[in-house]
């Protein structure tokens, strides 16, 4: 089957599968395959110029006009869409038989470990996601990076926010007293720079974005790593 993934944590995911698609976003990170645009900017007549059995794009990644046009153009779409840990399994059952898979393959979601703890110390925390910067964003519980948060035993202060991605202050952050401030490398780059702008509102630890936000493969890994460094935070 020719496939081109328009979604980040899904090319990751069919790659681990052995499944090489003919075509993937810039920001797919395999720079062994060909790149057809972005996610929010794909090159549609590259696209239907590869003659796809079917495209995968996701309903948050991508841009509903893309998948229009794909579709216009006679291509075959496959759309994911992942807003909490618990889609993550279904999806990747979807992904499968797609692609002829079986259940022997290992396409399904690996255990997911339990919540780490330590003798005498908090169960949960809780922590401040921000996403954006200029205006400051965060996320709510309507998204797949609170939802995988809470199963790591990590609680997020904005997650009752009416917007599944709410515009917010660091005053309003640091009202709600988190103990820590999750800054991920992506959507925005956070890092070392910014560490003095946030800390006013709680300690700061940098994660990597990917755990957050990338669904698949990944999923069962970004959940140990998050719960360890809850682990270690305390």
């Amino acid at each position: 089957m020719r496939v081109v993934s328009l979604v980040p944590s899904v090319t990751e995911t069919l790659v681990a599968w052995g499944v090489q698609p003919v075509a993937v976003t810039r920001f797919c990170q395999q720079p062994q395959l060909q790149s057809v645009g972005g996610t929010k900017n794909p090159h549609i007549a590259r696209i239907v110029a590869l003659a796809p059995d079917v495209v995968i794009v996701d309903k948050e990644e991508n841009r509903a006009e893309d998948a229009t046009a794909l579709e216009e153009a006679g291509i075959g779409l496959h759309v994911t869409h992942v807003t909490s840990l618990a889609d993550v399994g279904p999806v990747m059952a979807g992904l499968a038989r797609l692609l002829g898979r079986t259940e022997a393959d290992g396409p399904s979601l690996p255990p997911i470990p339990p919540i780490q703890t330590v003798p005498g110390a908090p169960t949960r925390l809780t922590a401040f996601i921000p996403i954006w910067r200029r205006p400051w964003m965060s996320i709510n519980a309507a998204t797949y990076g609170s939802s995988l948060l809470a199963a790591a035993g990590i609680d997020n202060i904005f997650s009752g926010a009416a917007e599944r991605y709410p515009a917010v202050t660091l005053e309003e952050a640091s009202a709600r007293r988190p103990d820590i401030v999750l800054a991920p490398s992506e959507p925005f780059p956070f890092g070392e720079r910014h560490r003095g702008e946030l800390t006013p509102v709680a300690p700061v630890v940098l994660v990597d974005g990917q755990d957050l936000f990338w669904w698949g493969v990944r999923t069962a890994g970004a959940l140990r790593r998050l719960s360890a460094l809850r682990v270690a935070a305390r």
